[in-house]
């Protein structure tokens, strides 16, 4: 989520330093909240960001950072790093430039590829969820071919990056201690799959064509996946861009249509029998909570939106769904009993409120400069 960033006056610090504060608005606890400061405000630092370090300032200890370049220019647009932040909580953060930043192994809490040994897939996660989507070879595999532009689940129930050894052991249906592959996607929209909304109906692409990795961590994800033509909606093509952040349940989802006009778009979770579903459309959200079908425990999908840009809440297709105007932004999150994160229902609930709140009510950032 995107932080508000004031650039003030001097302070006395040493030469190539600058003091960042960050504060929190809100009345409740932010857990691995990321702060992102754009190349400009970072000026006096250089403009290589992958030299920048980040240092707690009551502690001194050096805090871990990544350098984003979005556009694969070879020069960093933002630099971000995470904190958990107390209710209403200050804190501050020296930067100074150094060395470049090298990641160990261990620093690493995201990641995402394509797979091309399985179909086609896109699959990536965090410390706390994963997900794939499909790609072309699934439409045409002989034992089980498959379009869908779904978004798939895979629960976890370990803070370790799995998804190259599950793919590898090719046994992830099976839960032998880190979770497994329990959720059937199919042809629904799964946990956050979107479509267009046309003369009150669901309208979705086949599967994607293309991927890139824009960047793969150590905090943050950046992948876009391309969609083909769709000629039933007269779409040209589709470009979805997911981002996800290490320690955090939801991947934030936006969609660049090449169309002619206005549109809508649709996105949702799949219908299961037996699964509790609440509606909060004045806040932005709703969310769905059952039982893990084929597996244990409960299992919650969430879909937080600006309110503002709804224009109804309906069901089609065997899917809840959230029907809104573009341009076509928001998030998508998935919690489990099994992982240590949610106890039941309520958790998921509180969860999901207050994710809905820090959207709405980002960091504000304050950069000093020497």
């Amino acid at each position: 989520m995107a932080a508000g960033i004031l650039l003030s006056g001097a302070l006395t610090l040493r030469a190539a330093e600058l003091r960042v504060t960050v504060r929190n608005d809100l009345p409740i606890a932010r857990l691995s909240e990321t702060v992102e400061l754009a190349a400009s405000v970072l000026a006096p630092l250089g403009s290589d960001l992958t030299r920048v370090h980040v240092f707690d300032h009551d502690t001194g200890r050096e805090v871990l950072a990544q350098a984003l370049d979005l556009d694969g220019d070879g020069t960093a647009e933002s630099l971000i790093f995470q904190t958990d932040m107390k209710p209403q909580g200050v804190r501050s953060f020296d930067l100074r430039t150094g060395e470049r930043v090298t990641y160990r192994k261990e620093d690493f809490h995201v990641y995402g590829r394509f797979v091309r040994e399985r179909y086609d897939d896109f699959a990536w996660e965090n410390d706390r969820v994963a997900h794939r989507m499909y790609g072309a070879a699934l439409e045409t595999w002989q034992k089980e071919p498959l379009t869908s532009s779904t978004v798939d689940v895979w629960l976890k129930r370990t803070r370790r990056l799995i998804v190259n050894e599950w793919y590898m052991v090719d046994d992830y249906h099976r839960d032998t201690g880190e979770g497994a592959d329990f959720y059937s996607a199919g042809r629904s929209r799964g946990c956050g799959g979107s479509g267009l909304w046309r003369d009150g109906k669901l309208v979705v692409s086949k599967n994607f064509r293309d991927s890139r990795v824009l960047a793969n961590g150590p905090i943050r994800l950046v992948f876009e996946l391309k969609y083909p033509l769709w000629d039933a909606a007269g779409i040209r093509s589709e470009t979805k861009r997911i981002t996800l952040d290490a320690g955090q349940n939801f991947n934030r989802f936006e969609s660049r249509y090449d169309v002619d006009g206005e549109i809508q778009y649709a996105t949702g979770i799949k219908r299961f029998p037996a699964t509790d579903v609440r509606i909060e459309r004045d806040a932005g959200w709703i969310r769905a909570w059952g039982p893990v079908v084929g597996g244990t425990g409960k299992f919650g999908c969430a879909i937080v939106i600006d309110p503002a840009a709804i224009v109804d809440v309906t069901e089609a297709d065997g899917n809840h769904l959230i029907v809104a105007k573009t341009p076509a932004i928001y998030y998508a999150g998935t919690g489990w009993d099994k992982s240590g994160d949610f106890v039941d229902v309520a958790d998921w609930d509180r969860y999901v409120q207050q994710w809905a709140q820090r959207v709405k009510s980002p960091l504000r950032v304050e950069v000093v400069t020497p």
